[in-house]
């Protein structure tokens, strides 16, 4: 029995992780932490007599330490992780307390992962990018490759999803920072960066037939697989790519950021002060209701595949593992998996000390024993939604056996 306590707890991931961590036995008390310190009591009232509220400013290390203290793990779910991990996780470390967060910024990442011995000299243990991409996608990586091959090459992790009910200004603002920064990629045994818009990470583009949505476009994605997996893994290539549904809507999204109007520099229009980023993400969100509706897009859907190639008997194989969902959002996506995470900090059976990613300090048939049993549970008891795993194994003659988990 322990205390969790969720930073972000309102949020679209952290409210599933806060449902999903107060429906464990093992579980005595979630404390939700939000800046929307009503939305957080009443989140905790909706949760029972096990949970509370507390309010939080990421950005300010001694907030973050308040809504911490008697934490028996923290789970970090408030992006966009660029601004805010660094407070928070450096909060943590200085208060000894182990630590999982979901973090997607690549180039942040990078930064925290050279804490490894500041923590290690704590005696924290913290595991990062515990959600869905990373998260799952490293630990099915590395059960594939011990499990399924004698040898790892290759992995490729492919990701689409959209028609979520609600698509806020921090998802698009996340985008533009993807489409603007340099994308890692691991090439040939080593660590490159490519532009999203420049002629490297056009070479990249391709389209991928992903079970249950059909063949759809997918561009680079500034994700941390492509510089954690090599740390832990023998292999020459690691490559993330992904997009974002209505295909229409992503290409919006693309043209937008490539016309300059993620800038935060205000200019002058008649008179008046105005960012071109909040005019192009109040747009963005507006223009995907009217994409959605004419493209008669439907219920919401995802799926996310990862591709391991190598060798077995001396022979090459291709495993892919895609998890496609109708009815998971982004919310239970990586909620999920985050809550798993802090479930199994809390029994011990995360590795450490130290800044670590889940396939360097997490058994991944343990993880994914446990997303099993807490997805047959539902979120809060509220049932398992139609999510579908498919296990794809093609031989060197070019044999395919298919499997659903």
């Amino acid at each position: 029995m322990g205390t969790v306590v969720v930073l972000g707890g309102c949020g679209a991931v952290g409210s599933v992780a806060a449902k999903t961590l107060a429906a464990r036995d093992e579980v005595a008390r979630v404390v939700v932490a939000d800046q929307a310190l009503g939305r957080a009591q009443a989140l905790a009232a909706a949760l029972g007599p096990k949970a509370s509220a507390v309010a939080l400013d990421a950005t300010s290390a001694d907030s973050v330490r308040c809504a911490a203290d008697g934490a028996d793990v923290v789970l970090n779910c408030v992006g966009p992780f660029h601004r805010t991990v660094t407070t928070v996780l450096g909060a943590v470390l200085d208060a000894r307390l182990p630590y999982v967060d979901i973090d997607d910024d690549v180039d942040v990442t990078l930064e925290v992962l050279g804490w490894d011995a500041r923590a290690k000299a704590a005696g924290v243990t913290a595991l990062i990018g515990m959600g869905a991409s990373p998260g799952a996608t490293n630990l099915l990586a590395k059960l594939i490759a011990d499990t399924q091959l004698d040898r790892a090459e290759a992995v490729d992790v492919f990701h689409t999803h959209g028609g979520e009910p609600v698509e806020g200004a921090g998802v698009v603002g996340h985008r533009f920072h993807c489409m603007s920064i340099p994308i890692p990629m691991f090439l040939d045994g080593e660590l490159r960066h490519v532009s999203y818009f420049g002629e490297d990470g056009i070479a990249l583009r391709a389209t991928f037939d992903f079970p249950g949505i059909g063949p759809t476009p997918i561009f680079p994605y500034p994700h941390p697989e492509q510089v954690t997996l090599p740390r832990f893994l023998p292999v020459r290539r690691v490559t993330n790519k992904g997009s974002v549904l209505p295909i229409e809507y992503y290409h919006l999204t693309g043209e937008a950021c490539r016309l300059g109007l993620a800038s935060t520099e205000p200019v002058d229009v008649g008179g008046r002060s105005v960012v071109p980023r909040d005019f192009a993400v109040a747009w963005l969100v507006r223009e995907r209701e009217r994409i959605l509706r004419e493209t008669a897009f439907g219920a919401q859907r995802g799926c996310m595949s990862v591709i391991v190639q190598g060798t077995k008997d001396g022979r090459p194989r291709e495993v892919r593992v895609h998890i496609f969902s109708r009815a998971g959002g982004l919310g239970e996506g990586t909620g999920v998996p985050a809550a798993v995470g802090a479930l199994l900090m809390l029994r011990g059976a995360v590795r450490g000390p130290g800044v670590l990613p889940p396939e360097g300090c997490v058994d991944p048939a343990q993880f994914l024993a446990l997303v099993t049993e807490v997805m047959r549970q539902g979120v809060a008891g509220g049932g398992r939604g139609p999510t579908t795993i498919r296990l794809d194994t093609i031989e060197a003659d070019g044999r395919v056996s298919s499997v659903e988990l």
